[in-house]
């Protein structure tokens, strides 16, 4: 049996861990709308912290760009997959993303017309994907499932959320996106964890859990397949910050 943390009753993590992190709902609160995001000021040094103490294999998993990625963690550059792996930046520091469908055209012109005439559903265009943000007007989530499900044809698929409808090219999910970090140096060979809060987190948990790895469940909005859980972000920080700088991390995070 791994050794448990005494702070959290989680696993312990190891240096010889793959640590892999979703962003919105783990590293920091979520949002009304997405550029409304703020984040504690310490996270960018406990991950680069965290990329010191395991050589490098940490990645923040996410569903935003990896530019909004980088303004709001730098100055960590450290590994990240943005766009739930749509686009990619690996250790070495190289980045490479899947080119646009043309099929979004027509997905961007129906859902650009549905939110402009509703209030409070922000269309969030990633480039690679779209997104319809219900928070601020949740009565409509049915009617943004419905016109996503219908754009979400050929190679489009919907990826439902915590309030938010996504549409995305079918084909890549955030286990995909850790599977291809494992299969690369300095995640090659680990055991890799992995911290998400909401359901497109599912198949991050699906592939940790089948390499014996740790998925941890942040918060308790659905049934998830992770096996630990944590109550939320800032129980996430004082977990990470734990390993990050050892046994002064009590008086350091809380």
């Amino acid at each position: 049996m791994a050794p448990e943390d005494q702070r959290s009753g989680l696993p312990a993590l190891g240096l010889q861990d793959a640590l892999f992190l979703d962003f919105d709902g783990t590293l920091a609160e979520i949002a009304v709308t997405p550029h409304k995001v703020a984040i504690d000021p310490r996270i960018p040094a406990v991950l680069i912290q965290l990329a010191q103490r395991l050589d490098g294999a940490v990645a923040v998993i996410s569903g935003r760009p990896l530019a909004q990625l980088d303004r709001l963690l730098q100055p960590y550059a450290g590994a990240m997959a943005g766009i739930h792996g749509l686009e990619r930046r690996d250790a070495a520091g190289k980045t490479m993303a899947s080119a646009p469908l043309p099929e979004l055209l027509h997905a961007r012109q129906v859902m650009a017309e549905f939110s402009a005439t509703r209030p409070g559903i922000v269309l969030e265009d990633k480039g690679l994907a779209l997104a319809l943000h219900y928070r601020a007007n949740p009565e409509h989530g049915p009617a943004c499932r419905e016109v996503a499900d219908t754009v979400a044809r050929g190679r489009l698929t919907m990826v439902p959320g915590k309030m938010v409808i996504e549409v995305h090219p079918d084909g890549m999910d955030k286990g995909r996106a850790i599977r291809t970090f494992m299969e690369e140096p300095p995640f090659r060979g680990r055991r890799p964890v992995y911290l998400g809060d909401d359901r497109p987190d599912e198949a991050g948990f699906d592939f940790v859990n089948k390499a014996d790895g740790i998925s941890i469940l942040v918060g308790s909005a659905f049934q998830s397949i992770a096996r630990n859980r944590l109550d939320g972000v800032s129980e996430v920080i004082a977990w990470l910050n734990g390993f990050a700088f050892g046994p002064s991390a009590a008086v350091i995070i809380r």
